[in-house]
């Protein structure tokens, strides 16, 4: 989707058309749906488009330990979402991570805060991503980190107190996540020109759309973010987001102007896998989680499109994956179906058995977290049974992590699990109908020969 929510792309995920090998679609065509919705409330977070396909993928430490066909009692017990035996540490990860996009605004905001810990208490919510740095470059938090202050990053503290913040969710019980946008900050672009892409005709490339990007093979570029992610891992967050680690999408009229000082040669999808590996080793020391957010068309798309993003790349060199499923932003064809967003569950659940496909052939894959769709972007509204069906659609592909990306940090209560249990059945959108889940295997087979279909395309 465009940058997810605000612009910033939890991942934003382009359209990509899952229903064809993937192997042509040009690079405009895959980052179009990159947005820069503004969050109403001031927080200019990601909208990301989400690209064709995006999966997310069992842990190969443990790949197999999810049914594919799990029953909805099956997959939502109490036990799935208890905390795992971390010993001391301050924030045990859960089962099973499911959580909710916190843009910077809402997290600094009491009586934002005070009403999703509410959705946190009483709902199977576990988890919450909170914007240490978004895509308008500006650091969240008081950091002492005086690069920052050099280039002006410090201009907007939206999080007054994040060590307070964070001894709030501990007592809570919640794991928090530090999302760190990475090539799209245009406050180090313009204090720092020469760490951005160059243009041919002298000074930074622009691209169609305005947007001036950091250089992905810059190593200062790689130290201001991983210097970043190591304050606030100290500070206590046990899982460091990767946002925006990937090169510029743009049509090829655009991107023949630009220059990446540094390349040597080197193929975009190495020096995104080298960034992911340079960062683990730098961290390695605080046994910090490092999860990454990708376009959607990589659990899809056989080969690199164009943003260094390839599912085997970097599967095996980050503990999770996140690919954007949201199904508004598919390409009208994929996986075979004409209107993509009034088909949830088809679209998420088409993806993520590309992505555990994938991953199964991969020695030490990573697990994968989709981000999931919880605003609306054309017809259908999305509402409690389109948001309950892409969360059904993930446990049947044989996952059980999720993040639902709402920019404003707004979200369907409705279509999450109660504590203690639904008291009636959720109705979830599938076959472009809404149905009570249990009847979902009568349209299901239908998803899997749209899967299976697109797939012997490939």
């Amino acid at each position: 989707m465009f940058d997810r929510g605000e612009e910033s792309e939890p991942g934003a995920p382009e359209v990509a058309d899952v229903s064809t090998p993937l192997s042509t679609p040009s690079p405009a065509d895959v980052g179009e749906v990159e947005s820069d919705a503004i969050d109403p409330e001031g927080d200019p977070d990601r909208v990301e488009t989400a690209s064709g396909g995006s999966a997310s993928m069992p842990d190969q430490r443990g790949v197999g330990s999810a049914s594919a066909s799990a029953e909805l009692d099956d997959v939502e017990t109490s036990e799935s979402v208890l905390p795992t035996d971390d010993g001391d540490a301050r924030f045990p990860r859960p089962t099973n991570v499911r959580g909710l996009y916190v843009n910077a605004w809402a997290a600094g905001s009491r009586t934002r805060m005070t009403a999703l810990l509410e959705v946190v208490r009483t709902t199977e919510v576990n988890a919450l991503v909170i914007d240490i740095k978004d895509a308008s470059g500006y650091v969240s938090h008081a950091t002492e980190l005086e690069f920052a202050h050099e280039i002006g990053s410090t201009g907007e503290i939206r999080i007054r107190d994040l060590p307070g913040l964070l001894d709030q969710l501990e007592t809570e019980g919640i794991y928090p996540i530090a999302r760190i946008v990475v090539v799209k900050d245009p406050i180090l672009a313009a204090a720092r020109p020469e760490l951005t892409i160059q243009d041919t005709a002298g000074g930074s490339w622009i691209d169609g759309k305005g947007i001036i990007w950091l250089n992905p093979h810059d190593p200062e570029v790689w130290d201001y973010h991983v210097s970043l992610a190591r304050e606030v891992a100290e500070m206590g967050f046990p899982e460091i987001q990767w946002d925006y680690i990937r090169f510029p999408d743009a049509p090829r009229s655009e991107l023949d102007r630009a220059v990446y000082p540094g390349a040597d040669g080197r193929p975009m999808a190495e020096v995104i896998r080298s960034f992911l590996e340079y960062g683990r080793g730098e961290l390695a020391y605080l046994e910090v989680e490092l999860t990454a957010d990708v376009f959607g068309v990589t659990t899809s798309a056989a080969r690199d499109v164009g943003i260094g993003q390839v599912w085997e790349s970097f599967i095996d060199v980050i503990d999770v994956a996140l690919p954007m499923v949201y199904p508004s932003h598919y390409w009208t064809g994929s996986f075979g179906i004409d209107s993509p967003n009034a088909y949830p569950y088809e679209i998420v659940r088409g993806a993520l058995d590309d992505a555990m496909r994938r991953s199964l052939r991969v020695e030490g894959a990573g697990l994968t977290r989709p981000w999931l769709q919880d605003f609306t972007l054309g017809a259908p509204a999305y509402e409690a049974p389109e948001v309950r069906a892409q969360i059904q659609a993930t446990y049947d592909a044989g996952f059980n992590e999720w993040i639902l990306w709402n920019p404003g940090s707004h979200y369907t209560v409705d279509a999450l699990q109660p504590v203690g249990g639904f008291v009636e059945e959720p109705l979830i959108r599938i076959g472009s109908q809404i149905v009570p889940a249990s009847r979902r295997w009568e349209f299901v087979d239908s998803a899997e020969v749209i899967a299976d279909t697109a797939r012997a395309r490939r």
